[in-house]
């Protein structure tokens, strides 16, 4: 993943647009004769996809989600579809971080929102990374993820949360944040987790115990053997680690972007040879 724009970026961001955005993106996969493609691609509003990559071979699809206007200001609404068919094998991960303004930064302006749906059908492996999202003083976001998996079906999904930028002297003294993430598999409910943050939660010793940045990573599918799993605290020993049943969960809690992203990045090395029988590879866009 590329450098952390919540530590490195020295000026304040434009002024997001009168107007809020709506937008929407669908995308749908099948695998045809050993190649994932891209079938179905429909937007509406400022949200986009680039073409089709295939840095790991035919089998594994990779495409990054683009959000043109480069943040989300208050009253903004993001909604992204993706559906894999059988045995199809996708990565999906954006340019950069992502930025959530403050819900006043617009007359009338009040919460924002993304909702993510991915459904995976039987076989598939779905990976969801996107870059950190930074969420400015002020912002009030609702954020909701539902993923739905075939039988031997496997998801990887990992978000990394800023709170602030702290580097710039700039806290979260204002705003919340909610979120909600639900994965099913084979039609069963496996994992639920929902909770607000705000000010108050980010100092309470039951929230971010007075830290700024938090990290999770989910894998879904064959658990993952003690012995990985101590490899991977000797390697990042910050990671909280968990197997409940099928689903593996890391988490990060710290003060630093950069920090988050590698504990991710050590999961992440781990878990997918693991379910997907391949090395991790990261994806050049998280180097420009």
């Amino acid at each position: 993943m590329g450098m952390p724009d919540c530590l490195l970026s020295d000026h304040r961001p434009d002024p997001p647009p009168a107007a809020a955005w709506q937008a929407s993106l669908r995308l749908d996969f099948a695998l045809d004769a050993g190649t994932t493609r891209l079938v179905r691609r429909a937007h509406a509003g400022p949200l986009r996809v680039q073409k089709a990559l295939y840095p790991e071979g035919p089998r594994a699809c990779q495409v990054i989600l683009v959000h043109p206007p480069g943040g989300v200001a208050g009253g903004d609404a993001l909604a992204i579809d993706m559906r894999l068919g059988a045995g199809a094998q996708v990565l999906a991960t954006t340019p950069g971080a992502g930025k959530w303004y403050r819900a006043g930064s617009r007359p009338g302006a009040g919460r924002s929102r993304q909702d993510v749906r991915l459904r995976a059908n039987d076989g598939a492996a779905l990976e969801w990374l996107p870059q950190e999202a930074i969420f400015y003083d002020g912002a009030s976001v609702m954020l909701e993820h539902e993923v739905e998996l075939g039988r031997d079906a496997v998801y990887i999904g990992a978000e990394i949360l800023c709170f602030g930028r702290r580097a710039m002297g700039e806290g979260f003294g204002r705003g919340e944040l909610r979120q909600r993430t639900r994965i099913r598999q084979a039609g069963r409910l496996v994992w639920h987790e929902q909770g607000r943050l705000d000010h108050a939660g980010l100092a309470s010793p039951l929230g971010l115990r007075g830290n700024s940045v938090c990290a999770t990573l989910l894998a879904v599918g064959k658990p993952l053997p003690a012995a990985a799993q101590a490899r991977l605290r000797a390697e990042a020993p910050g990671l909280a680690l968990s197997q409940v049943k099928s689903v593996f969960v890391a988490r990060h809690l710290g003060t630093d972007a950069e920090a988050a992203r590698n504990a991710m990045l050590a999961a992440w090395r781990t878990v997918r040879p693991h379910l997907l029988g391949v090395e991790a590879r990261v994806p050049r866009i998280w180097h420009t």
